[in-house]
């Protein structure tokens, strides 16, 4: 069963980060890519609604109270989305409007309602998707398989995806000569495969590019390496499935990219967390909330580590950063983390949103700065 994933691109994340409004409702729910559960996502979702609009009639703001109410209604009466889901869904709603992103990444659920958008949980998605697309790429074929977590394998059409190397180049086998007779032999074989390799990349590349995912590749050699370099798409894993993938079922391929993608986030984290223990070091590394958030107000943050799931109310001043905290959540506050975040990601730095145990310290953030401040 194929997810319907629509990960925000950076533009559509940067709108959301300058978007204000007094009534700003964030909404987070699991939610599932098989038809059958739609009902019970539904009700999820709508009972987030009712309690992001308790929120707002507990502020006094009954104008946008039915604003935010009709925009929630009109996504609950609307069949078709619910029936196209994928791992989470995040919902974003103004008296003015809504916007959805479906995500591939499994986050908890979470109503916020304030002044802005509470963006961390999104972020998630553009730090690890927690899913992928598989190229099984051989001589007799290649097809294009999408992988999650929690849900079988499945196959994604590719309208022009040539049918074998032989023929994508108007051969009967990739042996023959060419008419001059100058193509021959494992020289002519790889130049016929690497005339393939173009035809599918500029095939895969139509789909993946509007997916936002990485690409595993699987196949043998030397066709994977003459894929490699050919390939024009940014977010191809440097490590592949190696082996003949026509001898492998969807769900083999499968079961080996999961393994890729954690070891791909392992690698990653493990050198962010040595870079910021450098820089702890050298004064450009900083886990108190209270620094990170006059670091992140100066444009001194080149890199945020933040705690995805943890919500601290309060407010951080807009000149100097000072942090105030609040005693409880409500409509008029906001998550302190979720704007460090903000502000970090509007002065060009990196918000990577990660879960507690994989940021240094134990903290509900860590930061690497761009020089001491």
């Amino acid at each position: 069963m194929a997810q319907h994933v629509d990960i925000p691109t950076l533009s559509e994340v940067t709108a959301l980060l300058e978007e204000r409004s007094p009534a700003s409702v964030s909404i987070y729910l699991p939610t599932s890519p098989l038809p059958q559960d739609a009902d019970a996502d539904r009700i999820a979702f709508k009972n987030l609604a009712t309690e992001a609009a308790g929120q707002l009639v507990a502020r006094g703001d009954h104008r946008a109270v039915v604003a935010v109410r009709e925009h929630a209604h009109d996504l609950l009466d609307d069949d078709a989305f619910w029936g196209r889901l994928a791992a989470s869904l995040a919902v974003f709603i103004t008296p003015e409007g809504l916007r959805t992103f479906r995500l591939p990444n499994r986050l908890n659920e979470l109503v916020e309602v304030s002044d802005r958008m509470h963006l961390k949980p999104l972020l998630r998605s553009l730090t690890f998707p927690q899913s992928a697309v598989v190229l099984a790429l051989a001589q007799g074929g290649a097809r294009l398989i999408e992988v999650a977590r929690d849900v079988p394998p499945s196959e994604i059409p590719v309208a022009e995806m040539p049918a074998d190397v032989a023929s994508s180049v108007g051969k009967a086998s990739i042996s023959d000569r060419s008419a001059t007779g100058r193509i021959q032999g494992s020289e002519g074989q790889k130049v016929r495969m690497r005339q393939y390799a173009r035809l599918v990349d500029r095939a895969v590349r139509s789909v993946v590019s509007g997916l936002g995912q990485p690409l595993i590749l699987a196949g043998a050699e030397p066709l994977s390496s003459i894929y490699r370099s050919v390939n024009r798409y940014p977010r191809l894993a440097g490590e592949g499935i190696p082996g003949n993938p026509e001898a492998a079922t969807d769900q083999d391929l499968a079961d080996a990219a999961r393994e890729i993608l954690d070891r791909l986030y392992a690698d990653e984290l493990r050198d962010l967390r040595d870079l910021f223990e450098a820089r702890v070091s050298q004064g450009r590394g900083a886990s108190d909330l209270t620094d990170v958030a006059r670091a992140a107000t100066f444009g001194a943050v080149d890199t945020l580590l933040a705690d995805i799931d943890v919500v601290v109310p309060g407010f951080i001043d807009e000149e100097s950063g000072a942090v105030t905290l609040a005693d409880h959540d409500d409509a008029v506050n906001y998550g302190v983390v979720d704007e460090i975040a903000r502000r970090v990601l509007l002065h060009g730095g990196r918000v990577l949103a990660l879960r507690a145990e994989d940021i240094p310290g134990g903290t509900s953030t860590a930061a690497i700065l761009r020089y001491p401040v």
